[in-house]
């Protein structure tokens, strides 16, 4: 795919490199993994100082109406610098109050940075299937009263407010009967146990007894949120795609520049003629997954339902498959060092093996490819 960035695409995108390399290098970045909080608000006011997070809020809100494209440049510098910081989390979530078309005022807030967002919607048992929900949404006369679990929540702990998914009707795995809702994270009867993550990002399991929420914390029709919540995980693995092309440009760049330096038998090693084919398949990886993220940023706004899941399983099956190939294979060139915390290298594997396992690994989206009627009808 041909696809050219605007100027104003790439002077942002070179100001948020120029962000990461001033401001989040890898060694401030070993800092804040380490630190209690595992995160830090100075980048979180830099991110805002940019104008990263009033991106993709709309313009009614205070923000720049970005598209997915533009959200491609801005994962992508994020993932080149394999930033840490909860802004995936919070746009995700945000994407559910910008398709409800409800709860402005926290869209408001999200763009000047005031409040962090997650998404409390993956459970114990369903593993990559988002509508396998047991937690439940009881109707009262005031609201709702909500009780389950979460597991898993990126960026749980570090959020104001929840994005929850609930059943309020139907079986198990019915996509009827699913409810969304936005919740204040420190409300009554929800808790929250933070941790760290492979990765060096944090997680949260949460716990909900009681919740009891008001009707309009509904973001859709009650028992009927599938739809909505099936976009915004599109939404949510088109911008994973994106970050995971960040990082293979890195990780691709920082093992050819080993190879040019690290000697052996008193030449470079990268004059080795086996070592070069092996980082030419690692280049040809890459661009046929950033033609497939871009495909996909580009498809996830289609009417067309079907045509967008599609596009998007194939592409996080793709860069799946690529990402694993990618981290193997500079890793295995760097030699041992490639497996230790003090090169980039073995940071940016880990992030790349959690992308591919979050919002549904390969296998998960090489089955939802085939089920969509477009690839049986091909066929």
């Amino acid at each position: 795919m041909d696809f050219n960035l605007t100027q104003e695409q790439t002077q942002f995108a070179d100001a948020l490199r120029r962000w990461v390399e001033k401001d989040y290098n890898f060694e401030q970045r070993k800092r804040i993994i380490t630190s209690a909080e595992g995160v830090s608000s100075d980048a979180w006011a830099g991110l805002t100082e940019l104008g990263a997070l009033a991106l993709p809020v709309p313009e009614e809100q205070g923000g720049f109406s970005g598209s997915a494209v533009d959200m491609l440049v801005i994962m992508q510098e994020l993932g080149r610098g394999i930033v840490i910081e909860p802004y995936f989390a919070t746009v995700m979530a945000a994407e559910f109050l910008k398709k409800s078309g409800k709860h402005s005022n926290v869209l408001e807030q999200v763009a000047t940075g005031e409040i962090k967002l997650a998404s409390a919607l993956g459970e114990r048992q369903s593993r990559h299937d988002l509508l396998d929900i047991v937690s439940t949404a009881n109707k009262t006369a005031e609201g709702y009263v909500l009780n389950g679990s979460k597991t898993v929540v990126l960026h749980g702990a570090q959020a104001d407010k929840l994005i929850v998914s609930a059943r309020s009707s139907g079986a198990q795995r019915d996509t009827n009967g699913i409810s969304l809702f936005i919740i204040d994270a420190n409300a009554a009867g929800v808790s929250r146990r933070d941790y760290r993550t492979i990765d060096g990002y944090r997680a949260a399991d949460i716990s909900l007894n009681q919740v009891q929420v008001s009707a309009d914390a509904l973001l859709a029709d009650a028992g009927a949120a599938w739809e909505l919540l099936d976009a915004v995980a599109d939404y949510g693995v088109t911008l994973l795609c994106a970050e995971a092309i960040g990082i293979m440009e890195a990780i691709t760049s920082a093992t050819l520049e080993y190879l040019k330096t690290r000697q052996q038998f008193g030449v470079p090693i990268g004059k080795f003629q086996v070592l070069q084919h092996r980082m030419a398949e690692m280049f040809m990886e890459m661009e046929q997954s950033r033609s497939m993220a871009t495909l996909a940023a580009v498809k996830i706004a289609s009417d067309n339902a079907e045509e967008r899941r599609r596009t998007v399983s194939a592409a996080k099956a793709r860069i799946g498959q690529a990402a694993k190939y990618i981290g193997q294979q500079a890793v295995q060139l760097h030699g041992g060092m490639g497996v230790t915390d003090e090169l980039p290298v073995a940071h940016m594997f880990k992030r790349l093996t959690i992308i591919e396992l979050t919002l549904g690994d390969t296998d998960h989206h090489l089955a939802r490819f085939v089920a969509q009627p477009g690839f049986k009808n091909a066929a």
